[in-house]
C-alpha cells in the first residue's frame, strides 16, 4: 500500500501531539480551526484519525521521543510498501532509502539517518514476528509430515526447550535424527539466523541435520531441502578474542546449496510411499526456476537506491 501523503502524516504528528492533554472532541475543535489547522484541511485530519486508529497507535502511546519517529515506523509497518519486506537486503545505508520513505520523512521533518534507523527498526520488529510465525509453522508441518510418511515418531523438542540445538527428534528403534528447522515463504532466498548453541550441537552430534522448509502465504507446506553441516562452519564467523564470540549470526544460503528434500530420512525410517516432499520430487530449485521473474521491479531513486 502507498504511504499517507504528506499532509495526512503531518496531520497524524498534531493529533499525536494534543490527545494526550486534550480529549478527541477537542484536539478535533482545535486542528479543524483556522488558527490551529497549520494549512490541513478537516478531511485530511479525519483521514489521519482513521488511519492512527487502523494502526493501532490511538490505543498504543508513541514512545517517548519524536512523535515523528512512531509515525514514520508505524507508516512502514501498517502500509507495508513493497520493498519493506526485503529493506534488509535493499536498504543498507541513508542513500538507499526508496523514494516513498524519503518523501514520507521530508513530510515529518527527519533527516535521511533518522529516516533509515526508523525502516531499521520498523524492520526488525516486523521481521522477528514473522521468524517466529513462520519458524513455528515450518516446525509443525514438518513433523506432522514425517509422522504421516513414515514409521518414526516424532519429539517437537523446540516447544519446550530451546537449549537442545535442534528443534525435532526423529526416532525409530535405534535411529535417531536430531533436526534444526529453518523456514520460509521466500522462494527466492533462505536467509536464516543460526545462534552458538545450535552451531555448536551441528559440530558435535553426528545425528544433528538441518532442514529447510518452504511455505506458501497461507503457510502450506511447497518443499523441503536439507542445508550441509560443511556449508554452514565454513559460513560460520570466528571469533577473534578473547574478550568476545558471537552468539548468533546470518547466512544466506543460495537455492542451489538446498539439497531437494530429504532423502535419507526416508530411506532410514522406511517410508513406505516416501512422498514427493521428502525424495527431490518437490524441488526448491523448481520452485525458483517457476517463479523466476515474479518479484516486483524497483525503481532507483538514485545511485543505490529502491523506491
Amino acid at each position: 500500500m502507498p504511504t499517507p501523503p504528506e499532509p495526512v502524516l503531518r496531520a497524524a504528528v498534531r493529533w499525536l501531539e494534543l490527545l494526550p492533554s486534550s480529549g478527541v472532541a477537542r484536539a478535533r475543535a482545535i486542528l479543524t480551526s483556522g488558527r490551529g489547522s497549520g494549512g490541513i484541511t478537516a478531511t485530511q485530519y479525519e483521514t489521519a484519525y482513521d488511519w492512527l486508529a487502523r494502526s493501532g497507535l490511538l490505543q498504543v502511546r508513541p514512545p517517548c521521543g519524536r512523535i515523528e519517529y512512531a509515525v514514520l515506523e508505524q507508516t512502514l509497518i501498517s502500509d507495508a510498501p513493497l520493498w519493506f519486506r526485503d529493506a534488509d537486503l535493499l536498504v543498507r545505508d541513508p542513500d538507499e532509502l526508496p523514494a516513498d520513505a524519503v518523501r514520507a520523512a521530508e513530510a515529518l521533518g527527519l533527516s535521511l539517518d533518522e529516516a533509515y534507523a526508523c525502516v531499521i527498526s520498523a524492520w526488525g520488529r516486523v521481521d522477528a514476528e514473522e521468524r517466529k510465525r513462520i519458524g513455528d509453522a515450518g516446525e509443525l508441518a514438518l513433523a506432522k509430515l514425517i509422522e504421516e510418511s513414515t514409521t518414526a515418531s516424532v519429539e517437537h523438542v523446540a516447544s519446550y526447550s530451546d537449549g537442545l540445538g535442534y528443534d525435532l527428534l526423529v526416532r525409530r528403534g535405534s535411529y535417531r535424527s536430531h533436526i534444526e528447522v529453518k523456514s520460509t515463504t521466500r522462494r527466492n532466498r533462505l536467509s536464516i539466523y543460526l545462534s552458538r548453541t545450535e552451531f555448536e550441537t551441528m559440530l558435535r552430534d553426528a545425528d544433528w541435520q538441518m532442514v529447510a522448509v518452504l511455505l506458501d502465504r497461507q503457510l502450506k507446506m511447497l518443499a523441503i531441502g536439507t542445508v550441509s553441516k560443511e556449508l554452514i562452519s565454513a559460513s560460520a564467523p570466528a571469533d577473534t578474542h578473547t574478550h568476545g564470540r558471537w552468539e548468533s549470526f546470518r547466512l544466506d544460503i543460495p537455492a542451489e546449496e538446498i539439497e531437494p528434500g530429504f532423502p535419507r530420512l526416508a530411506t532410514a525410517l522406511g517410508a513406505d510411499p516416501p512422498g514427493p516432499l521428502l525424495t527431490n520430487a518437490a524441488s526448491w530449485r523448481q520452485m525458483l526456476l517457476e517463479t523466476a521473474g515474479s518479484t516486483p521491479e524497483v525503481t532507483r531513486r538514485s545511485a543505490g537506491a529502491v523506491s
